[in-house]
């Protein structure tokens, strides 16, 4: 039996994999964030863009995208995995750190500019319920674009990074409640606050009981029972689970899938599967993330711009002024200096990829005329492609290097302490005892480990244990290793501490690196891959032995143990590391005047 595969139903994947294959490295080489290039992919593979010429010209219908509904519908999907993603971000730690920026200046961030914009969308003309969803979705920045540009620009931790990292938080935590009070204001048309209204807040509140109810005491065992397979395929799946079935059910209360994949990440944020799901997650929602950019650049009205130029360009340059001077002001009056003032502003001028989820909604839930809101979402997308613009304007303003008084008090992007942390790989009988013997020396750490089980047994004692796997970068990153002083290995498996010296020697040239080595000739593997010290198990069980019996045979002490301190010396000269000779034989021969 011969299968039938039809080609076309497969074209407009293909041209949006081609698309990402060619965009991501090409912006990325020139230092402009992909995702200004994924709209304007869609813009130019759209109905208004080459589509427009495929029944003239009908080799463009090869390179068009023909079924846009379908596409956007999958790419609804992306902004659900970034809310999934902010939410399991997020930490109290975190929160209470930033806790003066992200509720006090966000709040008002969003508060002011909605009520401008909204009230300019009165004065010429629109409803108060069209003007409050067009200030709503108007007033809330590009966590898309604006992030990825802090980090290439390295000033993600500068005053004006944290500030502007605080307001995106606040943002991204008011999507939910803008979207909830369109839904209902859709509802309700002009009702007001009738009963009916406060009575449909009901499934919407019983969705958000059940996803905190049931995402307390499913999530957990459930990735612990996934993660005791040891199958990285069924992990995936699992995560993948979590976010679309998590979303499937805010969905199916009345609220948006976005909401409770937002849910599921918060309440899998101070979980040990935390990093390891973050590591799995990020290339679905890179992608997806894409695609939706790439479905808002098909859906925008191409011509309407060519048709009311002066009108769409006007609201563009009006709202970014409008945003800028409002966070300037605001910034100032939260302390911040002028440079960082201005530098925020500039970064959050333009909207945000939330302007088009907000608006979708409001034009579907008919709250706002559908040509009002597709010029509005032009002029959305224009004041878009100035940000990474305005973001370099804003770092000749405020900048490159950070000036002292801008340090971090606390770390921003991972939600933990200002120390760094040693990380520990490993949480067995080795990694639990380095562990309690950095925390007898008052010493941070924090571990990581790939069986379940002993991860659990860390969490239940207190300790700070992520599941995951140690051999990849990303996770690596994640548990902090860009900041660590020290790493050490303590795996039995010879091949995985390998593995891990490997990545993190690559990852950090100057870090220093203590393994756990099975033997001699797993010492020098050890040794040539990066490590700092290894420390075989044959070796030092010979030296402990050596030790106890020359001391219960009556050799004094000192001579014992400064012998045992010159063997170990000499092994490490024989695997041809004379660098990791200790001064300790030294220290300890000048101290005991040998």
């Amino acid at each position: 039996m011969e299968g039938h595969v039809e080609t076309a139903a497969y074209k407009d994947v293909v041209l949006f994999l081609a698309t990402a294959g060619v965009v991501v490295p090409l912006f990325r080489r020139w230092k402009i964030s992909p995702i200004l290039g994924f709209l304007g992919a869609g813009v130019l593979l759209g109905p208004f863009g080459l589509g427009s010429l495929a029944d003239e010209l009908k080799w463009l219908s090869f390179i068009t995208i023909d079924n846009p509904a379908e596409l956007a519908q999958l790419a609804e999907l992306g902004v659900v995995f970034l809310l999934f993603m902010i939410g399991l971000e997020l930490s109290w730690e975190r929160l209470r750190a930033l806790r003066r920026y992200v509720f006090g200046m966000g709040a008002l961030q969003v508060t002011a500019c909605l009520a401008a914009t909204a009230g300019t969308a009165m004065l010429v003309g629109q409803k108060p319920v069209a003007a409050l969803a067009i200030g709503a979705a108007l007033a809330l920045s590009s966590t898309a674009i604006v992030m990825p540009i802090l980090a290439e620009q390295k000033r993600q931790h500068s005053l004006a990074g944290r500030t502007t990292f605080s307001i995106l938080l606040f943002q991204d935590l008011a999507v939910a409640p803008i979207l909830i009070t369109l839904t209902l204001l859709g509802r309700q048309g002009a009702e007001g606050l009738s009963w009916n209204v406060l009575l449909s807040f009901a499934p919407a509140v019983l969705g958000l009981v059940a996803l905190f109810v049931f995402g307390r005491l499913l999530l957990r065992p459930m990735l612990r029972s996934v993660a005791k397979a040891k199958s990285e395929e069924l992990f995936v799946a699992a995560c993948l689970l979590v976010v679309i079935g998590s979303g499937l059910v805010s969905a199916l209360t009345g609220l948006s899938m976005a909401l409770g994949a937002f849910i599921a990440g918060l309440l899998l944020a101070e979980t040990e599967f935390r990093h390891e799901v973050e590591v799995r997650v990020e290339p679905f929602k890179g992608l997806l993330l894409g695609l939706f950019f790439i479905s808002v650049g098909i859906s925008l009205n191409v011509p309407l711009l060519l048709e009311r130029p002066v009108p769409i360009v006007s609201a563009a340059l009006g709202l970014i002024v409008v945003n800028a001077a409002i966070i300037f002001g605001l910034g100032r009056i939260f302390g911040l200096r002028t440079r960082s003032a201005a530098e925020a502003a500039l970064l959050l001028a333009g909207a945000g990829e939330f302007a088009f989820v907000i608006l979708g909604q409001a034009m579907t839930d008919g709250l706002v005329p559908r040509d009002v809101g597709q010029a509005v979402l032009v002029s959305a997308t224009l004041s878009m492609f100035t940000i990474p613009v305005l973001a370099s304007l804003g770092l000749r303003i405020g900048g490159r290097k950070i000036a002292p008084t801008e340090l971090p008090t606390a770390d921003p992007d991972g939600g933990g302490p200002a120390d760094p942390q040693v990380l520990v790989v490993g949480y067995g009988r080795v990694g639990r005892l380095v562990g309690d013997m950095l925390r007898r020396h008052q010493i941070a750490w924090v571990g990581a480990e790939l069986d379940p089980r002993l991860v659990e047994q860390g969490r239940r004692a207190g300790e700070s244990i992520y599941f995951g796997d140690a051999s990849r970068a990303e996770f690596l990153q994640r548990c902090g290793l860009d900041s660590a002083p020290a790493l050490v290995v303590t795996m039995d498996n010879p091949e995985g501490a390998e593995a891990v010296v490997a990545v993190a020697r690559e990852l950090r040239p100057d870090l220093v690196i203590v393994a756990r080595a099975r033997d001699a000739r797993h010492a020098q593997r050890l040794y040539d891959l990066g490590a700092t010290d290894a420390v075989p198990e044959t070796v030092e069980a010979s030296l402990q032995l050596s030790e106890a019996v020359l001391v219960e045979i009556g050799v004094p002490m000192g001579l014992v143990i400064a012998s045992i301190h010159e063997r170990r010396d000499e092994f490490r000269v024989s695997l041809n590391r004379p660098e990791a000779m200790g001064g300790r034989t030294r220290r300890f021969r000048r101290e005991r005047g040998a």
